[in-house]
């Protein structure tokens, strides 16, 4: 197989002939999302009953120099009984040469209805609510184009560093059976960026779940979900997830990521307060970047995910 950088070399100089500019990679979408949900929709601060630390990890095992690798440390807690959500997060996203680290911060705001609804009694339930949220932040994108050593050719002559304020906003209505959200780490693009060689294309996120429970099976909870992804020069791409939880002590769970990969995943209960996702991503269509290992781990306060 060729080495990885001369593919990306190659692909990069033809985006430059292109554009001329630079692309700033946004917001990476971690194959299990669903047990970090705020990384992609700030409007989860503050959601569950209590103060959440989230990490998770993709990538970082794969043995193909150059393939995409992502982490992510999160926090967001909920005040004034949950009408508000405080959170922060910090995620760092690396392919080829280019890196993009991001931080940003959360405000939410919800606003309460409750219905009664048949639910399990170990499910940790949050009362139906509407949710909006604000995350203003901020982006450093490297791409170190030097490193590919192309020579005569001036758009690789140096590399790019830029600074990117950023504004995220976040939308969900959240019902004991059904959820679903819209969602953009930066509503305000390229606007304040600090290098005019760097062009920002935001990604819009949708998200849709459900959870089945039925008392024939009251230890049993299946959740299918759907997120949608758009971003202007990307395909529009589809993410179809489905997981068994039972009780809240094991999850099992598969899905498909459109024109990319099969994903599975298998999680456990811990102590009551943690949370331990590993998810294995089968990359399809003879992809160069090989399959991909990801680790979600959750610590939760106070009762944690735990009714019993």
């Amino acid at each position: 197989m060729q080495n990885l950088y001369k593919n990306i070399a190659l692909m990069a100089l033809v985006s430059f002939a292109l554009i001329n500019k630079g692309t700033a990679q946004q917001t990476p979408t971690f194959s299990e999302y669903n047990y970090n949900p705020y990384l992609i929709n700030s409007a989860f601060a503050g959601l569950a009953p209590s103060a959440e630390i989230g990490i998770s990890n993709t990538g970082t095992f794969n043995q193909i120099e150059g393939s995409p690798k992502s982490f992510a440390l999160s926090f967001h807690t909920p005040l004034n009984r949950g009408k508000i959500g405080l959170g922060a997060g910090l995620i760092r996203d690396e392919i080829g040469v280019t890196t993009s680290t991001s931080a940003f911060a959360t405000y939410s705001y919800k606003i309460f209805f409750d219905t009664k609804k048949n639910r399990p009694y170990w499910q940790i339930y949050t009362p139906n609510s509407l949710s909006f949220s604000i995350s203003p932040g901020v982006q450093q994108y490297q791409d170190n184009l030097l490193e590919l050593g192309i020579m005569d050719d001036p758009n690789f002559a140096m590399n790019i560093n830029a600074t990117v304020p950023t504004i995220g906003l976040g939308f969900l209505l959240n019902l004991a059976d059904i959820y679903v959200g819209f969602s953009t780490p930066n509503v305000i693009g390229d606007m304040l960026v600090s290098d005019d060689n760097v062009e920002i294309n935001v990604p819009y996120y949708g998200y849709l779940g459900y959870r089945f429970f039925s008392n024939k099976f009251e230890e049993l909870m299946i959740k299918p979900n759907l997120l949608l992804k758009y971003e202007n020069g990307a395909p529009f791409q589809i993410d179809m997830n489905i997981a068994v939880s039972f009780k809240n002590r094991f999850e099992l769970g598969t899905g498909y990521r459109s024109n990319s990969s099969i994903n599975l995943l298998a999680g456990v209960y811990l102590f009551k307060n943690i949370r331990a996702i590993y998810s294995y991503n089968v990359a399809t269509n003879n992809s160069t970047l090989g399959n991909t290992h990801g680790i979600i781990a959750t610590y939760r306060f106070g009762q944690g995910f735990s009714r019993d």
